[in-house]
């Protein structure tokens, strides 16, 4: 028996953008998908969808009501963006969705993508929007969304226009009709890494080690890394967390653009996985170009990346309220915990001969966490002579792992 075809589900407002939407519906049809389409305009007729505008908002929990009734664009269009929520939600755990295609504006885009972020990582997801120029993270949030530039606005169906939306929805055919091989990897348990250029040595040595006996994800610490890392853990899809470059704590705390938000070390401290980490990082604040550095800072030690990354060398202070947050956080820990501390220096830049070598800050780090971390049964300080990027320190943090993740 032939298996159905996967369904794609084309949502935008169809009282603005009925062309386009049914365009995209037609080459997902020609493409051998299923096609459900779904109006989410607050001033559509009512036929023009398979899911016409009023049944998606009678999700809302006002019910239809609380879109329609407002006399406030914003207020109808924000609940009319939950009421596609609560429906995608509903449909998802029926298995009525495998991927979702959207077109907007600003005001679609606000209310396409919150529903789009509930779809499972590796479902597919693609979203064209007149917004994919600037910055995407309110709409992208920490998951595999697929945002495309539309180059003209989202207004009628021209030769470009028709370009562009045909490559979105063939991409999205795409990932529906072709899905990732198999791989007897895949069947290893995951673990999840923390890494930044400074600390790479040590997380791809770390990474090595274990590549036999685990599925190892490396994130990068800019701040959507760790957020994603902690979005991973808490939906149960690690069997651990390999911390080792908690620089967005630091970040966090002094304000730097590679900010995680204040949930970070969440995975250890409200979901208890296992976690092995150290203090990678931690002994830079990372700013975009020089001219973007607060006037506060001035006179500090900085050491220029590249043109859009200067980075900021850690203070004492700086450096204890991390230490603290972390101990903190460590402390709430209801699975097993090695903190392993590299006397040797936190990073590239902070080793002996290096710009960012400052062993006495780095003592403050060092002490604060050796005073304000618990150690108990299942949570260890581990205090090693080496530098982070040493092949010694790396061995240690693999043993660590094998001990605590069965």
């Amino acid at each position: 028996m032939s298996r159905k075809p996967p369904t794609a589900w084309v949502v935008g407002t169809f009282d603005t953008k009925a062309a386009e939407l049914n365009y995209l519906a037609g080459l997902l049809r020609a493409a051998g998908l299923r096609v459900v389409t779904v109006d989410i305009g607050t001033r559509s007729a009512p036929g023009v969808a398979d899911i016409e505008a009023r049944a998606v908002a009678s999700h809302h929990p006002r019910g239809a009501a609380a879109v329609f009734e407002p006399s406030d664009r914003g207020e109808a269009v924000i609940a009319m963006g939950d009421a596609l929520a609560a429906l995608v939600r509903q449909r998802l755990a029926a298995g009525e969705i495998q991927g979702m295609l959207g077109v907007g504006g600003s005001g679609g885009s606000s209310m396409i993508a919150p529903a789009m972020r509930l779809l499972p990582i590796g479902v597919p997801k693609l979203l064209v929007s007149t917004m994919a120029a600037g910055d995407v993270s309110a709409y992208v949030g920490v998951v595999d969304m697929t945002l495309m530039y539309p180059v003209t606005d989202i207004a009628g169906l021209n030769r470009l226009s028709r370009t562009i939306l045909a490559n979105a929805a063939h991409a999205l055919a795409g990932m529906l009709l072709h899905r990732a091989p198999v791989d007897h990897a895949d069947d290893k348990p995951s673990i999840g890494l923390t890494m930044f250029g400074v600390t790479t040595p040590c997380v791809q040595a770390v990474r090595e080690m274990l590549i036999n006996e685990f599925d190892a994800q490396v994130f990068h610490a800019n701040g959507a890394g760790g957020r994603t890392l902690e979005a991973l853990a808490a939906a149960g899809m690690l069997r651990a967390v390999v911390d080792l470059t908690t620089t967005e704590v630091g970040q966090h705390l002094a304000g730097g653009v590679c900010d995680a938000g204040p949930n970070r070390l969440d995975a250890a401290a409200r979901h208890g996985l296992p976690w092995v980490g150290s203090v990678g990082a931690l002994d830079m604040i990372n700013w975009g170009a020089p001219s973007t550095i607060p006037e506060r800072h001035k006179g500090r030690t900085f050491h220029v990346h590249n043109a859009n990354v200067t980075l900021m060398r850690s203070n004492a202070q700086e450096l204890a309220a991390a230490a603290q947050r972390i101990a903190e956080q460590l402390n709430r820990a209801g699975g097993p915990v090695r903190l392993l501390l590299p006397l040797g220096g936190l990073s590239m830049i902070d080793a002996p001969g290096q710009p960012f070598h400052d062993p006495a800050a780095d003592a403050v780090l060092f002490n604060t966490l050796e005073r304000l971390f618990t150690v108990t049964d299942t949570h260890r300080l581990i205090q090693l002579p080496h530098h982070i990027n040493d092949p010694a320190f790396a061995v240690a943090v693999a043993e660590q792992v094998r001990a605590v993740v069965v």
